[in-house]
């Protein structure tokens, strides 16, 4: 049982005692009011308002084309259902990269228009000018390494990272700095479980996994993925809890079937 389960708010404060108490953080992307009102009313301690938008919500093949304009909307329907849960929000690709102004200047945008509670950062040692610039303002910073989705173009492929030795030592550096920076957690993308739970213990933030085994100190997922909205994606790291895409489906055929044949609505279901 959460040690956490009868507070208001979960906090950054609240998410270091988990760290320190072993407590494992449980974390779920949410784009809308609704799927966050179901998540906030599980009981889920940090929701993503990930720019994942921009493949599950809006169809895109990367996450890049999606707008800080889309971002804050998406947010604002998530701070709206989450009255428990802490809420993060992506700087989407292009609102943030080499400049720290402009990174400042998008992550207030976020938290005077959505109400969220911290943004999300991808990169290491070279955002930490941007990551520093936002928490200066008192903005809380989640960091995220590994693999970072904004950046496929020049990966050219979302298999694992830091398989070798040199990519491994720059993600350790990476996430020290991150965190000497002052970022509250880092979210860990797709690599190696050893070197995952290396990280997770060599760090005092918090650390979150996805793809990146069971050793770090929460997990996250893309909710359409776990819930089985997104229909033929299943990565080695996704556990699937429920499979609505054909529950839907079935919904949506016998619907079809009952308005076909005059069967809907019914005498119960008139004025």
């Amino acid at each position: 049982m959460s040690i956490h389960k009868e507070v208001k708010r979960i906090t950054t404060h609240i998410l270091q005692e988990m760290k320190t108490s072993g407590e494992k953080i449980s974390m779920l992307t949410a784009y809308d009011y609704s799927m966050a009102t179901v998540l906030d009313d599980a009981g889920l301690d940090v929701l993503l308002v990930g720019d994942s938008a921009s493949n599950v919500m809006a169809g895109h093949e990367t996450t890049l084309p999606i707008t800080l304009d889309q971002m804050i909307y998406h947010a604002q329907g998530v701070v709206r259902g989450a009255t428990r849960a802490f809420v993060v929000v992506d700087l989407p690709f292009g609102s943030y990269q080499g400049n720290s102004k402009e990174a400042l200047s998008s992550a207030i945008r976020i938290m005077k228009e959505s109400g969220a509670h911290g943004v999300k950062l991808e990169g290491g040692t070279e955002i930490v000018d941007s990551i520093q610039r936002i928490i200066t303002a008192g903005i809380p910073v989640m960091g995220h390494l590994g693999l970072t989705p904004q950046s496929i173009y020049k990966f050219g492929t979302y298999t694992v990272r830091a398989k070798g030795e040199a990519e491994a030592e720059k993600l350790k550096t990476d996430a020290l700095a991150l965190q000497e920076a002052g970022c509250f957690a880092v979210v860990l993308e797709k690599i190696p479980a050893a070197l995952a739970k290396e990280v997770s213990e060599s760090l005092v933030i918090p650390v979150i996994g996805i793809g990146a085994g069971p050793d770090c100190d929460g997990q996250v997922l893309v909710v359409n993925d776990m819930i089985g909205l997104t229909k033929g994606f299943k990565p080695r790291f996704l556990r699937q809890y429920a499979n609505l895409y054909e529950g839907i489906l079935e919904a949506a055929k016998s619907y079809i079937q009952d308005v076909k044949r005059k069967d809907f609505p019914n005498e119960k279901e008139q004025y």
